[in-house]
């Protein structure tokens, strides 16, 4: 599983507000869909989503099977210094992805 992650804006400096946006590679099958022969596929869904900037936890999301393909979540967190947003997540089969990217503020 893939993700995509913007953060906005490129020229924050410390305090300014980070608007983060993140796009999951994933199929986010509900159980509800059947196949050719008539058979349930099985739910597969992206279940819990958390980000954490410089180790501290600054989002998290239990998603359901409302949820479409590809998910996409966006929040907003203050910039406090430069580092890291990690993400983390997991699926209904135990697969886990994880993505980190760099937060470099202005002076």
């Amino acid at each position: 599983m893939a993700a995509r992650i913007q953060v906005l804006p490129a020229d924050a400096k410390a305090g300014d507000i980070l608007e983060v946006r993140l796009i999951i590679g994933h199929a986010m099958e509900s159980g509800l869909r059947r196949d050719d022969v008539g058979a349930r596929i099985q739910r597969n869904i992206i279940n819990r989503v958390t980000c954490k900037y410089n180790g501290n936890e600054v989002f998290n999301a239990e998603l359901g099977p409302g949820i479409a393909a590809n998910p996409y979540l966006t929040f907003h967190t203050r910039a406090t210094r430069s580092g890291e947003l990690q993400f983390d997540w997991i699926d209904d089969s135990g697969e886990r992805g994880s993505e980190r990217v760099a937060v470099n503020l202005k002076a």
